[in-house]
């Protein structure tokens, strides 16, 4: 959810789904995101519709947010109706969600449960900023069904974390994932940022070394980029920081590929490794597999059918339209069946399951040959029936997607 939302068609004001996207309901697995859009300071890097409490007005407060969320998990089990399936993924993201009180939290899972039916072993997430919670928070969530946690590590450098504006010291994460295994926690993950001005290579070594000391179940490790209406950006464009460099930020890719691979995590997508498929972030894979999900909040988006939406972002307007009645969506699309095969081609590349041959069409399929001898597609999985990537190919991944998609 970056700073510029799309251009769209405008809603019905009730939110009805046309019939179509809602016949597409019992194909895919259902998941829920709930964007908690409060933060107690804006990182530097950061564009996500985010919101600090100097910055809001009157009926966006952080207190009334689980009562106003409930709302529209109501109105979401109204308009996708009584063939709704059961939700097999929550994911609450932001901002940060554990700045709300563990019991608000726990209310939207029973908003969700209660609206839709949670399926058995349904995986429930929370990202969490590690000075965001402490032990007892964490019990808290265990009781209330979360199952999978994600802490924003980011750096072991206190250097790098003061460039990214980042709070936490670095010796918090070893208590916050002691809690949150002491808790029970299934599955816990830490994200890491690479490419930070001033990161040094043995400053990233210092950091990956630190994850894996974890030892959690799931990393994710994203480049670095500068995004415009930032506080990086204008660091950048002033001269005070040099922007990351392609060719370090491919160096520190591979360095984080060979740490957390002899770690035993291995890349299940090209930023994101796990100590296996069921430390896998089920919800993530539901949007890299063109899956159905609602999202809840200021700014969130979701996808039925084809059928894509982001809602209103700021929390006032969108507490004003929720009391009102009316969906919180600002507008909205209707993907074509052509551009839903470009999204399943650029996002199933990704996947180290890979995206099945079958799926290219005859004239995508003619530059599978080249993208192997270049080193780039693994032959494999070609030859298993899949087009999935080297390590080399993950670098490169919008050359693959040009190559296999030249008309785009």
């Amino acid at each position: 959810m970056s700073a510029k939302p799309p251009e769209g068609q405008t809603p019905p004001a009730d939110g009805t789904l046309p019939a179509a996207a809602l016949a597409e309901l019992p194909r895919h697995a259902f998941g829920i995101y709930i964007h908690v859009p409060y933060c107690a300071t804006r990182c530097g890097y950061c564009d996500f519709n985010t919101y600090t409490a100097a910055e809001l007005g009157g009926g966006a407060s952080a207190a009334t947010f689980a009562t106003t969320a409930s709302a529209e998990i109501r109105l979401a089990a109204q308009r996708l109706g009584p063939d709704a399936p059961a939700v097999d993924t929550v994911f609450f993201g932001g901002g940060t969600p554990t700045l709300l009180p563990p019991a608000d939290l726990a209310a939207l899972v029973c908003a969700v449960d209660d609206a839709f039916g949670m399926r058995p072993g349904a995986e429930v997430t929370t990202e969490a900023n590690p000075e965001s919670v402490d032990a007892a928070a964490l019990e808290q969530l265990r009781a209330a069904g979360l199952t999978r946690i994600s802490f924003g590590m980011q750096s072991a450098r206190p250097h790098v974390l003061a460039t990214l504006d980042r709070q936490h010291t670095p010796g918090r994460l070893p208590d916050v994932v002691g809690w949150a295994r002491k808790a029970g926690f299934e599955q816990v993950s830490v994200d890491l940022i690479y490419g930070a001005p001033g990161e040094s290579e043995r400053d990233w070594a210092a950091s990956l070394a630190a994850a894996v000391e974890l030892t959690p179940d799931h990393v994710s490790a994203y480049a670095l980029t500068v995004e415009e209406g930032t506080k990086l950006a204008r660091r950048v464009r002033r001269g005070e920081l040099l922007e990351p460099d392609d060719d370090l930020l491919a160096d520190r890719y591979i360095q984080a590929d060979e740490t957390l691979q002899a770690a035993g995590l291995a890349a299940y997508e090209v930023s994101n490794w796990a100590s296996g498929p069921d430390a896998w972030c089920r919800h993530n894979l539901g949007y890299w597999r063109g899956a159905t999900w609602w999202g809840i909040g200021p700014g969130a988006h979701s996808h039925v059918g084809g059928v894509r939406w982001w809602n209103v972002r700021h929390p006032t307007e969108y507490t004003q339209r929720l009391r009102a009645g009316q969906s919180p969506a600002q507008a909205r699309e209707t993907v074509s069946p052509g551009d839903r095969h470009v999204e399943r081609v650029m996002l199933g590349v990704r996947l180290a399951e890979g995206l099945p041959v079958g799926e290219l069409a005859p004239g995508e399929l003619a530059a599978v040959d080249g993208l192997v001898a270049s080193g780039l597609v693994d032959p494999a999985g070609l030859a298993a029936g899949r087009i999935s990537l080297t390590r080399q190919g993950r670098l490169l991944t919008d050359t693959v997607v040009r190559a296999l998609l030249p008309d785009l």
